[in-house]
């Protein structure tokens, strides 16, 4: 008798060679369509599986861990294709044996070429001058035409420096700017590379001409950037934000932009995505794109090979390379 396939479910179609590896000794069933799954479908599809590799968008909750446990092949191992996992519940997955994975590292420079090329464009007023412009209203150049905001010589301050912020902060290289970072410890490598200094969260709200946040959603970072400190930044700054959604109020941040407290913003991630706050969405001072900090065709390709690669590892009866958890 030949040996049993083991089963995966994919919850969204992924790029690149990744299906192929994972077809090529597993029994692979894939969400096909350009769309999340219900949750309801969920539940169903996590049942019988060995393996499950989800999105970020996907509500791995105690439900869905013990739907899959109680099935038939046990769920084993649950990769998330993200570096984030707040949308899986780890503790009940532990408590199931079940391994969950993430894919740090490889979206690195991608999400911090996103975050740069945001502020560039908020700063400059490039999208709106590009609407402007389609809409055949350039009837020539003018010394007041979209006035916008130097990045050359300015102040960056970072929330979180991390691989992702980190790496934002080597990019001031060439910019001659004024390097301010926050976070739980010190990172002596940007403070040698780019004369970065930390400095309290107050201090980096007041002198900063550019905020750009990357934090992990964790319950001490959730609304972060609320009503106060968009108050207290400069009525000249930017906000960036390539994190996570709800580490930013916006219904406070619509406000402030609204009401010109701040200059302008630029997310690629949303407190209720994909949902966006109606209030930002009539405004020209913020810069909305959806969720496409790690979308290069390489990041992406790289990201399914290291989901799949998770999978087969516990599949294979090892430890997944990524593990966020121990069983």
């Amino acid at each position: 008798m030949s040996e049993r396939k083991c089963k995966v479910y994919v919850t969204r179609l992924l790029p690149g060679p990744a299906l192929d590896m994972l077809r090529a000794s597993c029994d692979v069933e894939v969400n096909s369509r350009d769309e999340a799954i219900s949750y309801e479908e969920l539940l169903e599809k996590v049942k019988g599986r060995d393996g499950i590799i989800t999105l970020l968008t996907d509500k791995i909750d105690a439900e869905v861990i013990k739907a899959g446990a109680q099935g038939d092949p046990p769920l084993r191992v649950i990769a998330n294709y993200a570096v984030g996992y707040d949308n899986v519940d780890v503790a009940c997955a532990t408590e199931h044996s079940i391994f969950v994975s993430n894919t740090p590292g490889v979206l690195t420079n991608t999400t911090a070429d996103i975050a740069w090329a945001l502020m560039f464009s908020i700063a400059r007023r490039i999208p709106e001058a590009e609407r402007f412009a389609r809409a055949g209203k350039f009837n020539g150049w003018s010394p007041t035409l979209f006035l916008g905001g130097d990045i050359y010589g300015k102040t960056l301050g970072i929330v979180g420096v991390g691989r992702i912020g980190a790496a934002v902060a080597m990019r001031t290289k060439g910019f001659n700017m004024r390097v301010l970072y926050n976070d739980v410890r010190h990172n002596y490598e940007i403070e040698k590379e780019v004369g970065a200094e930390k400095v309290d969260m107050d201090t980096l709200l007041k002198e900063s001409d550019f905020i750009s946040v990357h934090v992990p959603l964790m319950p001490e970072t959730r609304h972060l950037i609320g009503k106060r400190s968009l108050s207290m930044m400069k009525p000249t700054a930017y906000l960036i934000n390539t994190s996570r959604g709800p580490v930013i109020d916006e219904a406070a941040l619509a406000e402030a932009l609204k009401n010109n407290v701040i200059a302008g913003a630029a997310l690629d991630v949303f407190e209720e995505e994909p949902k966006i706050h109606p209030g930002l969405l009539n405004l020209e001072n913020v810069i909305v794109v959806p969720h496409i900090a790690s979308g290069s065709v390489e990041t992406r390709s790289k990201m399914a090979i290291m989901a799949v690669e998770n999978v087969l590892a516990v599949l294979s009866g090892k430890t997944p390379p990524n593990a966020v958890n121990r069983i």
